[in-house]
């Protein structure tokens, strides 16, 4: 696809800051980690990938704002544009050597996300879109998946961990949600979830507990792919709740209906 300066700018930063963490996931079990508690992990590469990135993208556009996973957030001196950042998303898959890891980057403009990468080093699938330009994967067109039943579709979620206050509502939407459907994956990396949404490999996706890092990018690729999401609640939004549902727009309001059930 021919994208924008912008757009091949993210792409840049995301294929060089993946490059080292390649070279480190080759090196897993010499990595040194810090805990940032429990089952939850950051590591040198991580630091290291969010530097390049932060630097590349503040670089070539010294005036946006920036918020990152792992560095304190930046007013930019243009307040209608900032750049969100998860610099390796699926960590913990990461530092097990389980090669389901991206780099997730999205712009932002008036509160809007209006561009887009995941990258997936392990499998050199680079995942994109702009506003209005469509959603691509290393070049082709994605399109979300046209199955319409619930029996039929698989559905992707995060699980908590380490004692986090959504496990009761998850395991809630769990047994509301699997006899209705053909399962449920938990794979570890949230950015990825999205992307998989969008290239129909998933029908949807949802998730309580999220950061504006994981889910900026991966929300405009679902919809331009075609497909729909919003907060688990009815109503606000899906930074603000920490909460995100994403389908196929044949399924989106069966599936929202089952996880808003109470």
């Amino acid at each position: 696809m021919q994208g924008s300066a912008n757009l091949n700018i993210m792409m840049k930063a995301a294929r060089t800051a993946a490059r080292g963490l390649v070279k480190d996931f080759r090196e897993v079990e010499n990595l040194q980690v810090s805990s940032k508690g429990a089952g939850d992990f950051v590591s040198r590469a991580d630091i290291a990938a969010e530097r390049t990135i932060r630097d590349m993208l503040m670089g070539e556009r010294p005036n946006y704002g920036w918020l990152g996973e792992e560095s304190e957030p930046v007013e930019g001196k243009d307040p209608t544009r900032r750049w969100i950042v998860d610099p390796l998303d699926g960590t913990t898959n990461y530092l097990h050597g389980l090669p389901h890891w991206a780099v997730s980057i999205a712009l932002e403009h008036k509160g809007e996300i209006v561009a887009g990468v995941i990258y997936d080093a392990a499998k050199d699938e680079m995942f994109v879109a702009e506003k209005g330009q469509g959603a691509f994967l290393n070049a082709s067109r994605l399109r979300v998946s046209d199955r319409h039943r619930m029996i039929e579709a698989i559905f992707a979620t995060g699980l908590p961990f380490g004692g986090r206050p959504e496990l009761p509502a998850v395991l809630k939407d769990l047994g509301r949600l699997l006899p209705a459907t053909a399962g449920v994956r938990r794979m570890g990396a949230a950015a990825l979830d999205l992307a998989y949404v969008a290239a129909g490999r998933y029908e949807g996706y949802w998730e309580r507990g999220i950061h504006a890092w994981d889910v900026a990018a991966g929300l405009l690729i679902v919809r331009e792919a075609g497909g729909m999401v919003g907060p688990i609640g009815a109503a606000g939004s899906i930074f603000d709740s920490r909460t995100v549902i994403a389908a196929n727009s044949a399924i989106f309001d069966d599936f929202a209906k089952t996880i808003r059930a109470t």
